[in-house]
């Protein structure tokens, strides 16, 4: 039964993505806000699908750390979920993606359009600086800015190590970090089927203020990731 509902669900979600993606074409010049919203309406179709063919809930923890106006959020990542649905829980995102993304047909070009910021992580040091400042002109242009610290997704309960990205970009900006633990890879694992009910939890946490040298960030914001992540875990 799980594999039939997995199933019939990453059709629907396919053509519904599809949709979109034919609908976009003539919207293709849209102002950025415009197209975020566009990008809101499509996430918030997919939580609906989640909802009713996988009874999957979506809880957000933490309400009173998600900010509005500009952020510097730091997320785990387990699930490709992580990537879109942010668009339904703050108001104006701005993820750090790989270049390598921007190749993808139509994708890539959507986040450019909507203002993603995509990194060379082979780039050098003109790379890293021109992170920085877009990073800077986002969360001044009152967007939230997120990245995943590890870089790319784990399985649930694993965890690589941070980069030092996140710190650079802290230390550039002067801006809190506000960390994210979830547990949206045990219900949309990276591989194989999505799980037959339950909850996906977002947990935001207390903000790790601005000003702190680069070993006591690093370790401020892996131990309270990672120990949220693991706790979320056993949640039911």
């Amino acid at each position: 039964m799980r594999m039939l509902r997995s199933g019939l669900f990453k059709v629907i979600f396919y053509l519904w993505t599809a949709l979109f993606c034919i609908l976009y074409i003539p919207l293709f010049w849209l102002p950025r806000n415009g197209l975020i919203e566009f990008q809101r309406i499509w996430s918030y179709g997919v939580r609906v699908l989640l909802r009713v063919i996988m009874n999957i809930k979506i809880e957000i923890r933490g309400q009173d750390h998600v900010p509005v106006g500009g952020a510097l959020i730091a997320m785990k990542h387990q699930s490709s979920l992580d990537t879109f649905v942010m668009h339904t829980i703050v108001s104006h995102p701005a993820f750090v993606m790989k270049k390598e993304l921007l190749k993808i047909p139509l994708y890539g070009r959507f986040c450019l359009n909507t203002g993603m910021i995509p990194v060379d992580r082979d780039g050098g040091l003109k790379a890293l600086k021109g992170l920085m400042q877009d990073s800077s002109k986002a969360i001044e242009d009152e967007r939230q800015l997120i990245i995943f610290p590890e870089g790319s997704r784990t399985l649930p309960g694993d965890h690589i190590e941070y980069q030092s990205g996140i710190f650079g970009i802290y230390k550039y900006t002067k801006h809190p970090v506000i960390p994210v633990g979830l547990n949206s890879g045990v219900y949309w694992p990276k591989k194989g089927h999505l799980a037959a009910g339950g909850t996906i939890i977002f947990d935001f946490l207390k903000p790790i203020e601005a000003g702190l040298g680069k070993d006591e960030f690093m370790n401020a914001l892996e131990n309270s990731i990672e120990t949220s992540s693991r706790a979320l875990l056993s949640s039911p």
